[in-house]
């Protein structure tokens, strides 16, 4: 094995170690202090030589990994449809599959133009915000706002929110619980990636770096779903969508869930693996 104190010798002890390739690569770019996403330069540099003090921060970041750890979380940064958002283990870990909610949302909202109203759009349980975030950025004439019950996820959020000079209003809430409907206006959207693991799910061994009370909700998964699509009629606007990122194997309870609580053009969206990610209803029009 070449000198591991080289930028190729310590891709290869990462790999030997059982890293995936693109974690060690993103691991030693962090170590180095280089961009994340500038993994061509690996491959120019592949015999340049580890100072002790990147050498030392490369084999903290390789053992935590191992220790399961995400990567977002060692190296403080994580990118998400096009923003780069600081998170820790205050908040989850934000999943590529949860672009496909960002995606279907911007496309339920109305184009803008100078005669159509600023859609109004509510991001439930937003941890890092970035969803919120997202949506923002996309629409910059609309009005977001983000709750979330843990006010360290708030402050991440916040955070984020500031670092991005992207206005989404933030407060603390359980849900809907505090939302102050003649403050805000009903929304024309609603979205959310709330808690859908079931309690006592093996996957979760997987998860111990994580905070639990945003992965679990209660025995089959779908607790906090069901009270967001309770709650949900009383803030959306006519005509308005509320969509739900859930677990692989969700989808036909949700539509279920959606349908029985009076929804109409309920449906699913598959992520980039061609599962049924999201589901989504349309609350129907006054009259």
């Amino acid at each position: 094995m070449q000198n591991p104190t080289t930028v190729a010798g310590c891709l290869r002890q990462g790999q030997a170690s059982g890293l995936e390739r693109v974690d060690a690569q993103i691991l030693l770019l962090h170590s180095l202090q280089r961009p994340l996403h500038d993994r061509a330069w690996l491959l120019t540099h592949d015999v340049d030589t580890l100072t002790p003090v990147q050498t030392a921060t490369w084999q903290d970041a390789l053992q935590r990994r191992l220790g399961g750890e995400p990567v977002a979380y060692i190296t403080g940064r994580k990118d998400f449809f096009g923003l780069t958002l600081a998170v820790d283990a205050r908040v989850l870990d934000p999943r590529p599959d949860t672009e496909t909610l960002v995606e279907w949302a911007l496309a339920c909202l109305p184009e803008s133009a100078p005669e159509t109203p600023s859609p109004r759009i509510l991001d439930l349980g937003t941890g890092s915000g970035a969803v919120a975030l997202a949506l923002q950025h996309a629409r910059p004439d609309a009005t977001v706002w983000a709750v979330d019950a843990s006010e360290d996820a708030l402050a991440v959020a916040r955070a984020n929110a500031a670092r991005l000079h992207l206005g989404v209003q933030f407060m603390a809430s359980d849900w809907l619980c505090a939302v102050d409907v003649l403050r805000t206006g009903r929304f024309d959207l609603i979205v959310s990636n709330p808690p859908y693991v079931a309690e006592g799910d093996p996957h979760l061994a997987a998860l111990t770096h994580e905070p639990l009370s945003a992965l679990t909700s209660g025995a089959d998964g779908l607790e906090d779903i069901r009270r967001i699509i309770a709650q949900a009629p009383a803030y959306l606007a006519p005509g308005g969508w509320l969509l739900l990122e859930h677990g692989w194997d969700q989808a036909a309870a949700v539509q279920s869930l959606l349908q029985a609580a009076g929804f109409a053009q309920v449906q699913s969206r598959q992520d980039l693996a061609g599962i049924q990610r999201c589901t989504g209803g349309c609350w129907h029009s006054e009259g």
